[in-house]
Order: C-alpha cells, then structure tokens, then sequence
C-alpha cells in the first residue's frame, strides 16, 4: 500500500474518532450541569483545557462563556479540531481514496458532512440545549464505524484505520477524565461528597460507560471508575484495550510474530506493557491528572512513531 494512502486512511479515521469524541465532551459539561444543585455554576473553561486548545481559545476570545466555547469546540473555522472542521477533513481524505473505500462508507461520510453544515448554517450554538445536535453526530460517527467495519476488507488500509481510530480514542478517553480532574480544582472539599459520584456517574454515561461499568463494578467510586476506564483489558473505550487492539493491527500490518522490527511497534509495545501492568492505586498515588498528562505524552511518542515508520517521504523512499 502507498504510505499516502495509508496516511490518508488513518487520519480520515483519527478526525472522525475526534469529532465523536468532542460530541462527548460537550456532553460530559451538559450532563454535569444538569446534575449540579442550583447554586453550583457551570463550568467551560475545563472542556476547553482537556481538549488542549486553550492557548488557540485565548488567543480568540477574550472570557470563557457556555456559547462561545460550544462555538469553538464544535463550529469555529478557526480551530483545526472542531467537530465541523474534522468532518470536513475526514470527507476530503475520504474524497482523495474514493477507490480504497466502499459506496456506502462515502454515504456516510458525506451524511455527517451535510449534517454539520447544516448545524453551521443554523446557528445551533446559539441553542438553548444543542444536545440533539451532538447526539447525531455521535450517531453518526458510530454508525461509520459499523459500515466501515462491516463494507471493508481486512487489508492493511483497514488496519491503518483501526490504528488511527484507536490512538485517537486512547487519548480522548484519558482526556474525558481530565475533565473531572479540573472540575475538582475548583471544589477539593467535594471530593466523595453526593455531588462527587454524581459527577462521576455523568462522566460514565457521557462515555457510554455506565452500564457496563455498573455490570462490573456496582457501586461508584473514584477508583474504580477510573481502574475500568484506564486499566479494563474487555470495554471498548478504556484506554489499556485501545492499545491493546492498536498493537495487533500493527503487528498484522508488518507480519512481526514477536518483538518489534521498527520504532512504532516498539514505542506502542512499550506503552501498552506500561499500563497493563500497571495498578490503580499507584496511578492515584502519582496523581490522576499527572498521569494522564505523561500517558498523552507517550502517546503522542507513539503517534509521531507511526508516522515516522509508515508515511513519511523519506521512508517511502528508502522502502522503495
């Protein structure tokens, strides 16, 4: 396969995981201000940090408000990680390997694209409540996933995909979390308090979680929520899975029965071997947020790695 078109596979499907994922975000803040008592305010300015945009946020606006940062995070042109720019981005590399994909991956593609036009033309985060309008983003992201899954042969394009959805959904969920983490800066004192699990409760259901960490776990606690979200090796979002099925899907891609043979298959073994061995009280022992932070930087390791090993020109030079 072309390291183009490989690029172009994974990207397509990093932007398409990141708009879902910041979809989620804004229900992560929704569903924690509808929870909150009366006199607790919201709170903007740590989805806008999570997301590793408040440097770009503060360069354009100058206070963090609930309609500005819906903006920002799901419509502005200028930033590169809105929902509506990574669905543009997503239909023009699904545009430049039209013949990699089937009929019905580009239907959709282009489903989500009107769909976010159309969000744009409206106006929607002038909305009072525009959780409609991110539930069918989510929607239609996941059901990409299917027909992606479904419709496509289990090539190396597919694996370059799975990759690319996986890396990206390893470092959304490590930033949901985040979001808790920041939420408590402003109340330590609530720490295990009823406003604490409520909290806590919302995050799991803003990640499709709380069924099934309930199924496992039962009772709330920062603990284990935090254990099933990161170190769970069976649910589909938790970090430790996402590496795990990111590793096969590079393994299959170079055929290495053992070991590593490049850079990217080491770094991702690498961090994959950290957190499966890795124990929930010594994370929160470290810190929840300072482990998170080293986990997205060894994940960006990994990411550049990927690059470096399949797309960059100097490498398809040397393999050709």
């Amino acid at each position: 396969m072309l390291s183009r078109v490989a690029d172009t596979i994974y990207w397509m499907n990093r932007y398409i995981e990141r708009a879902e994922n910041y979809a989620r975000f804004m229900d992560v803040n929704f569903n924690l201000s509808l929870e909150m008592p009366p006199n607790v305010s919201e709170q903007w300015r740590p989805l806008v940090v999570t997301t590793g945009d408040l440097k770009l946020y503060e360069s354009l606006y100058e206070k963090v408000d609930k309609r500005k940062v819906i903006y920002f995070l799901g419509f502005d042109l200028n930033n590169p990680n809105s929902i509506y720019n990574c669905i543009v981005n997503a239909r023009e590399n699904a545009r430049a390997i039209r013949p990699e994909i089937t009929k019905e991956v580009w239907e959709q593609v282009n489903f989500l694209y009107y769909l976010v036009k159309e969000g744009m033309e409206k106006n929607l985060w002038k909305s009072k409540d525009p959780r409609n309008f991110f539930t069918e983003v989510k929607k239609g992201c996941q059901l990409l996933y299917g027909i992606f899954d479904a419709t496509i042969s289990r090539t190396d394009g597919w694996h370059f995909g799975k990759i690319g959805q996986l890396i990206e959904r390893a470092d959304k969920t490590s930033r949901v979390l985040d979001v808790k983490y920041h939420i408590l800066l402003t109340a330590p004192e609530a720490v295990g308090s009823p406003l604490d699990l409520i909290q806590w409760a919302a995050l799991l259901k803003s990640v499709s979680a709380y069924d099934m960490y309930r199924k496992k776990h039962g009772k709330l606690s920062s603990t284990s929520i935090a254990d099933f979200l990161i170190l769970d090796k069976v649910f589909p979002r938790s970090i430790l899975r996402c590496l795990i099925h990111a590793e096969q899907s590079l393994l299959t891609i170079t055929g290495t029965a053992g070991g590593h043979t490049n850079s990217a298959e080491r770094q991702l073994g690498m961090l994959r071997s950290q957190l499966e061995y890795a124990d929930i009280n010594e994370i929160f022992g470290v810190g929840l947020h300072e482990y998170l932070d080293n986990f997205q930087q060894n994940l960006n390791i990994v990411s550049t790695s990927v690059f470096d090993t399949f797309f960059s020109i100097e490498n398809a030079i040397k393999s050709n």
